[in-house]
Order: C-alpha cells, then sequence, then structure tokens
C-alpha cells in the first residue's frame, strides 16, 4: 500500500485533481447503487392497475404514491388526475421520476471525459520538465530524466484507469434509465387504454 501511494505520488500535481475525481466517481456510484437496490423489484405497478380497474380509485392512488416504484408513482399521476388529463399528469410525473434517476449522472460523465485529459496534461507537465532537465544538465542527469517520463505516464495511467472504471456504471446506470422509461411507457399506456375503456363499462358516452 505504501509503495502504491509512493508511485501515486511521483504523478505530479496533477494527480491531485484525479483523486478527486476518482473519489468523487465512487460516490456517485454508491449513491445510484443504492438508490437502484432500494428500488428493487415490484409488481406495485401491476396491481395499481389492477385496482383501477376494478374502479378503487382511491386505493391504486395510495399504493403508487406510496409506492418506491418510479412506474406506480407516474401511474398514481395519472389516475389521481384521470378527469380531465391524465396523459399530461402521467408525462410530466415520468419527466419528473426520470431526472430523480438521472441524478448526479452528468458528474459521472464529466469524469469520464474529464481523466483522461487531465492524464494527458499530466504527460505534458512531466515530458516538460524531462525535457527542461536534458536542456540545462544533458544526459548527465538520467535519473532526473527518467523520473520526468515515470511522472508522465503514471498520470496518464490513473487518468485512463479513472474513466476506464467510471465509464461502465456509467453506462450501466443509463441502461436501466432508459429500462425505466420504456416500463413507465408500457404501464402509462395501459392505463390510457384502461381509463378509455371506463365509460363503456359504465354505459357512459366516451369523454372528448
Amino acid at each position: 500500500m505504501r509503495a502504491l501511494i509512493v508511485i501515486l505520488a511521483r504523478g505530479g500535481p496533477v494527480m491531485i485533481p484525479l483523486a478527486a475525481c476518482s473519489v468523487l466517481a465512487l460516490a456517485v456510484v454508491i449513491d445510484r447503487a443504492f438508490t437502484w437496490w432500494r428500488m428493487g423489484t415490484s409488481r406495485d405497478p401491476e396491481l395499481v392497475l389492477s385496482r383501477a380497474a376494478n374502479g378503487e380509485w382511491t386505493e391504486a392512488v395510495k399504493l403508487g404514491e406510496g409506492s418506491r416504484s418510479p412506474a406506480a408513482r407516474v401511474l398514481a399521476a395519472g389516475i389521481q388526475h384521470r378527469n380531465p388529463a391524465p396523459t399530461l399528469a402521467m408525462e410530466a410525473a415520468a419527466r419528473t421520476e426520470i431526472a430523480r434517476l438521472k441524478r448526479f449522472l452528468p458528474v459521472l460523465d464529466t469524469i469520464v471525459t474529464l481523466s483522461p485529459l487531465l492524464g494527458l496534461l499530466g504527460t505534458v507537465t512531466g515530458m516538460i520538465a524531462a525535457f527542461g532537465i536534458m536542456g540545462q544538465s544533458g544526459m548527465n542527469s538520467p535519473h532526473a530524466i527518467t523520473g520526468g517520463v515515470a511522472e508522465a505516464l503514471i498520470a496518464t495511467a490513473v487518468g485512463l484507469g479513472i474513466a476506464i472504471a467510471a465509464l461502465v456504471p456509467l453506462n450501466f446506470f443509463n441502461s436501466r434509465v432508459d429500462a425505466m422509461h420504456d416500463t413507465i411507457e408500457r404501464y402509462g399506456s395501459h392505463l390510457e387504454l384502461l381509463l378509455a375503456e371506463v365509460p363503456k363499462r359504465s354505459g357512459e358516452a366516451p369523454r372528448a
């Protein structure tokens, strides 16, 4: 562990922002992982639709609003505003839920882009230091020259490592958000069909 710290310390000043990026990326990954783990898999959307189909509107709204499932909460919004604009209510609720699921993901995306650039900056500064020493003492200080090159390579490797490590969870969380968006749309379409059939069941004229 101490040897690793010594090697990282040789990466130069650019290792400070790289360390900050790594800590921030880890915090975002833990936060998003906990969010999805807490959400789990739920049958609440199906239960909300079932109660709505039975005309139990109040129970359906209570179940949806108290659920951890974003799809169930969107359905609750549509049922609560079923007259006159359930579609608009579900669209507004869906935007809120998707924004909540995407929370901090732009930060992770920025880290994926920024870390290699910081590593490249470390490469440039390390090479400048190495060539500066070479210009002053020629080849009489090989250790100093190789030290500058090592600084450049360490910073580049760390920057790439952070970007690679953050890219995998970023793509995973984005795919989960897209899947949830599709799920919300699917259940929302089911609710719209159900609400369209209500006047027919009760013998009323359908709403315009």
